[in-house]
């Protein structure tokens, strides 16, 4: 999807959000460093298979995704992270990395890391390694639909 697909489908919703351009980053820390958005109010999507269907894990950009934890809080008998190969067609209008958490748009469920929802506020890729959204994460929750749990464990590095 997008940034302007994004954006429309905001707008069709009446979702106030902020569209934030900024230098090209690639991994979630430094795309929130570049748009001075705290660590912990930058989501970002992780691709993962979970009994071999695709899903949406959303996370802290601090943090990484516990396979083990989102096997446990899904009951699920495997999860695996997909390969890019797996799922690049799936998001062809964005650019890969850059998936915007709106697995409701792209057909597949949506976990979300418990802890983002104490946030007011959450940012994401819009499709690019240039430009974020930032809404509010109730507005996120209303639309996507997500299960919240405990997914992830915190970078030690």
């Amino acid at each position: 999807m997008s940034a302007i697909k994004l954006k429309d489908y905001l707008d069709e919703q009446n979702i106030k959000y902020i569209s934030i351009i900024h230098s090209q980053a690639y991994t979630a820390q430094e795309t929130a460093q570049s748009a001075h958005i705290p660590g912990r109010e930058m989501a970002k999507t992780v691709i993962v298979k979970i009994n071999d269907k695709m899903a949406m894990v959303v996370l802290p950009a601090s943090e990484k995704v516990d396979l083990d934890l989102v096997k446990g809080a899904t009951h699920a008998e495997s999860v695996q992270l997909a390969d890019e190969r797996e799922f690049e067609k799936l998001f062809s209008n964005c650019e890969i990395g850059a998936m915007p958490p709106f697995g409701n748009l792209y057909g597949m469920p949506v976990y979300v890391e418990e802890s983002l929802g104490e946030n007011e506020n959450i940012a994401f890729n819009a499709g690019s390694h240039t430009e974020l959204i930032k809404l509010s994460f109730k507005d996120f929750e209303r639309l996507v639909h997500p299960k919240r749990l405990r997914a992830s464990t915190i970078y030690t590095s």
